[in-house]
């Protein structure tokens, strides 16, 4: 085995080629000939001394140590990345781009009323969103595709920095005509888990749901319709359907404007998720990480000072 060690730029040929799982796709997005891609991937399998992709015609496919080494390879690459925002200048934060993912439940919720806020206060901020489940994020973070992510908790997220910003309480949501629905109040225990509609799996508000009407009342439940989507979901309820618990934040932002329901809060023993922030350890961006928490939960207490007397109003 050679004493040399393998290049950034070959690091980043194996990751881009692990994505596509194709030659001329993967050369095509790291503007290079699928010949100097080719020569790339065989240069780092002679410093290396294995064979990491078996080629033919049709298919490209990664041995075992192949699938190893891009793993290796993007925390190697995050980790030079993160070298180069240090030298570029530490005292200048939020500016440049910031690479963000967002969980569907929380994306369109809170991000109107916080991303007008970032922009008046870090114009020269350049924001990339990625909205989706919260297990891809997390494995982009740790991967260094995005920076940081806006999550629910609880959620295993492993050796990732973690910065919890706020509750986010869960209310009953049911049609007008619902019988616990014509109460001030619900309590948690009247919820039939039996009626209950839940995302599908995958959605970790699926998961929260279920913990905050008891998992073991939950466990009663023999099948059901299950919703691909929050707005499935409130489509679901609206059909008269079935119940279901929505976090607070949805609520606020209007999501049951035009539809023939309405929400309730919880009497006691008050359910809810709490919304984190993520990075990774290694990050250079520890500056940026806490001004945008600080952000996040500036914007969340204005739009909150108001909570008592709306809850009265409902």
């Amino acid at each position: 085995m050679s004493n040399a060690l393998p290049s950034l730029r070959q690091l980043r040929y194996l990751v881009t080629l692990s994505e596509t799982l194709n030659f001329r796709r993967a050369a095509e997005q790291l503007f290079v000939t699928q010949s100097t891609l080719s020569a790339g991937i065989k240069e780092l399998e002679n410093v290396l001394g294995v064979v990491l992709v078996e080629r033919d015609k049709r298919n490209v496919r990664f041995t075992p140590m192949g699938t190893e080494a891009v793993e290796r390879a993007r925390t190697m690459l995050a980790q030079a990345e993160d070298l180069v925002r240090v030298a570029k200048g530490s005292h200048m934060p939020l500016t440049g781009l910031l690479r963000l993912g967002v969980i569907p439940t929380i994306a369109p919720f809170l991000l109107p009323r916080v991303l007008p806020a970032l922009r008046q206060a870090y114009p020269d901020l350049q924001l990339y969103l990625r909205e989706d489940l919260t297990e891809r994020l997390l494995e982009q973070v740790r991967s260094g595709i995005l920076d940081f992510a806006l999550i629910a908790l609880p959620y295993d997220t492993g050796e990732l920095t973690v910065k919890e910003l706020f509750k986010d309480e869960f209310w009953f949501v049911a049609r007008q005509d619902d019988s616990l629905a014509r109460a001030k109040e619900v309590a948690v225990r009247e919820v039939d888990p039996a009626r209950v509609l839940l995302l599908e799996d995958g959605h970790c508000l699926r998961e929260h749901t279920i913990e905050a009407c008891g998992a073991r009342r939950m466990s009663s439940r023999h099948g059901g319709l299950e919703a691909t989507s929050l707005f499935t979901l409130l489509q679901m309820v609206d059909n008269g359907m079935g119940v279901t618990l929505l976090p607070e934040m949805v609520i606020k932002a209007g999501a049951l404007t035009g539809t023939r329901l309405t929400a309730r809060p919880f009497s006691h023993r008050i359910p809810a998720r709490r919304i984190a922030l993520v990075m990774r350890r290694s990050s250079a961006l520890q500056t940026d990480f806490g001004l945008l928490a600080d952000l996040i939960i500036a914007q969340h207490a204005a739009s909150t000072r108001t909570r008592t007397a709306s809850r009265s109003k409902r």
